[in-house]
Order: structure tokens, then sequence, then C-alpha cells
């Protein structure tokens, strides 16, 4: 009997041995298939193979706490340095009784006690691409829900078009699609786009157009139902269509500026449906990794110097304020935000420590009421979604949960252009609160009579955060390599910056070079 090893036999016995995700990659390098975006964002350290290594994890954001819970898996010994008493960092959920501090203030969240009553003050919502973070929630029970991004009964708002009142999404996108092929259709009427179309494709173009504006019969664009009718929701008594709303001006609608990114704003890759959200909370990822590896984790153990040594790392601390004490490691991974890193104490080169002050980060701010209604369901049959103003709170968020409850959480601003952020950062969490109520009646008048309580975060006041999200196109390449063996992690050094998905896959990178570098000095 011949004794020589099948592929497939091979990669039975990889499967068996080291689980389906390193099976994954030998069908790769065998050439026996090529890599697929579900697999693209795995990760299968071999067990044992970190056995004997010290890691050293500085926070317990999303990036660290993924960091520590593979590490281990993987055999490394595990230790996490948190400098605030919990873990998640900007995965932060605001809730009745809380208590929430900045650099100059602190906040007692007076929301009544529900599983509904909550605010996502950081990260907000799950693309359905994110397959890594998605996967972790998969892993550990952590329930989801839909989280809706796109209603077209949600508001575009200017105060300087249309009297300043609200219209509604629908009205501006069923307009502004109308207008478009309305254009497009005399465009292939007058002939100039004969060299691009043969006779017949320019008729089918004018088919498809006429259905995609809702033109009439002489392609001119006058109004379409799917903007909805004047006066009630339902149209007239009975259920019998009402009058079509006379369309929004085109002028107007393109000097308001709703037809930029606002308009296009659900195409973008990451705010297409589907979005997700953990079910009670964004923090029920943390919560479910905290779970897991909680037990290595230091609390109020903020970092005062990172050194590179001959053998790894060194670690300063202090803990619960007691005197510092060090800590050696064989590597370090570094997921402290690059606006608190570069005041740190350390001996990077110059290279890399220019490259740290270099990262920018945004200095939005999130505003969440308490309502004693839910009045966008109740007035406006508004069941989720983002309203768009062009004051400074810049969008309103509905619920996409607790519907239908007596009352309910809204997003009343979430601001991230530097000059209102960084205004509304100034300003006290009671001036802010005041200062979006009172732009937010514009969207809803009566607002004001409608909140209980409310909460603000303005992440660039957070102690040990100092910013919400790095600017992509402001972090180096430098900070993708290693400081001898100290190693940079967390969406601020990923393609994806402001999403948990980056801190994941940024992540992942570190721990694959770093497993990479074990095995190859063991030979």
């Amino acid at each position: 009997m011949s004794t020589a090893i099948t592929k497939r036999k091979f990669l039975q016995s990889v499967g068996a041995i080291v689980g389906p995700a390193a099976m994954y990659r030998s069908m790769t390098a065998l050439g026996m298939m090529g890599a697929g975006t579900a697999q693209a964002n795995t990760l299968d350290l071999p067990i044992g193979s970190g056995r004997g290594k010290h890691v050293v994890i500085l926070g317990a954001g999303i990036g660290g706490l993924v960091a520590a819970y593979e590490l281990s898996r993987a055999g490394y010994t595990c230790t996490v340095l948190e400098a605030t008493a919990r873990a998640g960092g900007r995965n932060f959920t605001a809730r009745g009784g809380d208590v929430i501090h900045e650099e100059d203030s602190q906040q007692w969240v007076g929301f009544d006690y529900g599983d509904h009553l909550y605010a996502n003050l950081g990260a907000a919502r799950i693309p359905h691409r994110h397959r890594a973070i998605l996967g972790y929630c998969r892993e550990f029970g952590v329930g989801m829900e839909v989280f809706t991004n796109d209603n077209r009964g949600a508001l575009f708002h200017h105060e300087d078009h249309f009297e300043g009142r609200p219209v509604t999404a629908r009205r501006v996108m069923t307009d502004a699609r109308g207008y478009i092929a309305e254009l497009l259709v005399k465009a292939a009427d007058g002939n100039a786009l004969d060299a691009e179309l043969t006779s017949e494709d320019k008729e089918r173009l004018t088919g498809m157009l006429r259905g995609f504006g809702g033109l009439n019969a002489d392609g001119l664009y006058t109004g379409s139902s799917r903007g909805g009718y004047v006066g009630e929701y339902a149209g007239t008594e009975l259920g019998f269509p009402g009058e079509v709303h006379a369309p929004l001006g085109l002028t107007a609608l393109l000097q308001s500026g709703f037809l930029n990114y606002r308009f296009n704003w659900n195409e973008f890759l990451d705010q297409n449906p589907t979005l997700l959200q953990p079910i009670g909370g964004m923090d029920a990822i943390a919560d479910a990794f905290e779970y897991r590896v909680g037990h290595l984790i230091r609390y109020r153990s903020p970092v005062e110097r990172i050194e590179q040594t001959a053998t790894g790392a060194r670690i300063t601390y202090s803990h619960d304020g007691r005197p510092s004490q060090s800590l050696e490691a064989d590597f370090a991974i570094s997921t402290i935000p690059f606006p608190v890193l570069k005041d740190i104490p350390n001996n990077f080169s110059a290279e890399t420590q220019a490259a740290i002050e270099a990262v920018q980060y945004s200095p939005a701010v999130k505003i969440a009421f308490q309502t004693r209604r839910r009045f966008w369901e109740e007035d406006q049959a508004i069941y989720g979604g983002i309203s768009w103003t062009n004051k400074d709170i810049t969008q309103v968020w509905y619920p996409a949960a607790g519907y239908h409850r007596n009352k309910g959480v809204i997003l009343g601003a979430y601001i991230w252009d530097d000059a209102p952020a960084l205004l509304y950062t100034d300003r006290t969490p009671f001036e802010r609160e005041q200062a979006a109520i009172e732009e937010g009646e514009h969207l809803f008048p009566g607002y004001t009579s409608e909140i209980e309580a409310g909460v603000s975060r303005a992440w660039a006041k957070v102690p040990y955060q100092k910013g919400a999200y790095a600017l992509g196109y402001s972090v180096s390449e430098r900070l993708r390599s290693p400081e001898g063996a100290i190693y940079f992690a967390g969406e601020q050094i990923s393609g994806m910056t402001g999403w948990q998905e980056g801190a994941v896959l940024a992540t992942y990178a570190v721990l694959e070079a770093i497993n990479d570098r074990v095995a190859a000095e063991r030979g």
C-alpha cells in the first residue's frame, strides 16, 4: 500500500489538530482556493505557541481586549494595564446612575432605569461587512438587532432654505432623483449621448430613467407619490391617495447642501444596510470580552514610562495612586490613543515619536437626551434613522430599539467637524445640553418640553482618550511597524479608523507579527 499522503488527508490532519482557520490557510498555500472576505477577518494562533512568553498590553479598549483574549488562548502570559476603572475604551454606553468624567467636569446620568434607556456615546453601529467584530459577537453570544441608519421619514433641515422648516428625507431623495433623471432624458433626447449610446440603448436608458425618477410620459419630473402626500402620511380618509407634494426647487436643493455627501451618506460602504447593534447597548461587547479576560486586567493603572530593553520592554505604571512600579515583558502592545501616548516618557526613536505626535484625532461630541415620550414616533412616524441639520448639532439619531415604549433616549447631537465640535467641547456639560436643545427646536418645535435628562461626551476632554478616533490621513506607515519589542495597535493604525473593526484587524496584524517572531526565534 502506498504511504504517500494526499492533500486531502494532509488537510484533514491539519484541521483536526489546529482548527479550521489554519486548515484554510494551508489550502490557500497549496493553491486549492483563494483568500475570501470571510476568512480574511479571522485569526488562528496555534495553541501553545506563546508558552513562556510575556506580553504586556497597554489599554483595555477593544484592541487591547482582543489582544489579551487571543494571546492568552495561544499560551502567552498577558498583563493588561488600563488607566481607568472600566474596560472598553471608546466602546462606551451611558445609563442611569452612571457618573461620567471629563478633564474639568463630571456628569451624573439622570436617565430612568430601563433596558432601552441608554446612550452609546462612543461606538454605536456595526456594518454588516465587519466580520471580525461580528464574529466575536457570534462566538460570545452577544445578541444583535438592526441599527436603522437610513430612514426616509427622517428630516433634512437648513435654516436658510425651505422657509427654515425641515423636510422629510423621502422628499429630498425623490425630488433629487427626479431632477437627475429628467436632465439625463433631456441630454439623451438632445443627442448629447449619441457617441456613447446606440439608438436602442438610448431607448432603454430613457425607459429606465422614467422609472428611476418617477417621470411623466414626456420625460419631465413634476413630483411623485414616492415623496409622500400633503397632510397626513396615510393620505386622505379611507386611505385614498392625497395630494402629492410639489417638488422642492432644484436650485434650493443644490444651495442647501443636502445633495452633497448627506444625500449619498447611506451609499458609503460602511453606512449602507445592513447595520447592527448589540441588544441593550454597545458595551455588551466589551462586557463579553471582560468576562473572559478581566482577570488579566489591572485597572486604575496609568502608564508612566515605556522603554525598550535589551530583552524586550519595560513598562512603568502606577496603580490606585500607589508608588510607581515596573513590569518587564518580552513584548509590549500599546493601544493607547496617540494624543495620550505622545506625552508619556519613552525611549522611542525620534522618527517614531514624531510620527506619534503628528497623528490628529477627531474632537467629536455626542449629546443624548431622555424624553418623556417618543414624540418622533408618535407625531411623525419616525422609527430609527438619522436627521440632518445645518446647525452645529449636525445629526440627530433616533433609537433603533424600544419602539412604542413610554420613553426613549434620542441622540440630540453628533458633531465631528472641528469648528462646531470644539465650540461644544469648550462649553460646560450644562451649556452643551442647553445649546443642543435650542438648536433641536428648529427640527422639533416644542422639543424643550419633551426632554427630561441629558448627558454629553466631548471626546477631546476625556481623560486617557483625548479624541474620538484617528483621522486616517495623518497616520504614518512608521507606526504600523514595531519599535523594537513594542508594537502599536488599535483603530488608529488601521485602514478603518473610527471603527471597532479597525481596532480588531490592526490588533490581528500585530499578534501575527509577534507570533511569527516568536516562532522564528525558536527555529
